[in-house]
């Protein structure tokens, strides 16, 4: 286990309005502001979405299992930003409920918010994270450095 500890910096109320790029929008303004390091909470509506529900096996590199939000949702959840490189990566797990149905996965492309959506980012202060390409997984993961 590695760890760091962090304090709280600027903090980001964002309304999302029906059919905008929630992910997208999210990384926008960690670029225009320069924020580094942040967690976020999110709460509202979603009408669409590619998220992952697991690996098909525990093997590695895992192989997705992939779902769709083709309709409105309501949607939670929490997430992090850390940068790969020169871009922010947003990384967001979240619970997505119509009627008497509830999926629950890690949301990675085609994010639209449904009439109303709102995301809370807290930029984290004085840590040394960044995601970067992990061999064996395959994918993008966080990396602490040595501060």
């Amino acid at each position: 286990m590695d760890y760091q500890i962090g304090k709280p910096g600027r903090i980001v109320v964002v309304r999302f309005s029906d059919g905008e790029d929630v992910l997208g929008g999210i990384a926008d303004i960690c670029r225009k502001e320069n924020i580094r390091a942040a967690c976020l909470n999110m709460v509202g509506g979603m009408k669409g979405g590619r998220f992952v529900v697991g690996p098909e096996t525990e093997e590695m590199p895992p192989i997705p299992v992939w779902r769709e939000l083709q309709e409105s949702h309501e949607a939670v959840g929490f997430g992090t930003v850390f940068w790969d490189k020169e871009q922010p990566k947003v990384h967001f797990h979240g619970a997505y409920g119509k009627r008497d149905s509830v999926k629950a996965g890690c949301m990675r492309e085609g994010t639209e918010a449904f009439l109303v959506l709102e995301v809370v980012i807290t930029e984290i202060l004085d840590v040394n994270i960044i995601r970067e390409l992990d061999p064996v997984s395959n994918m993008i993961l966080v990396k602490l450095n040595t501060p």
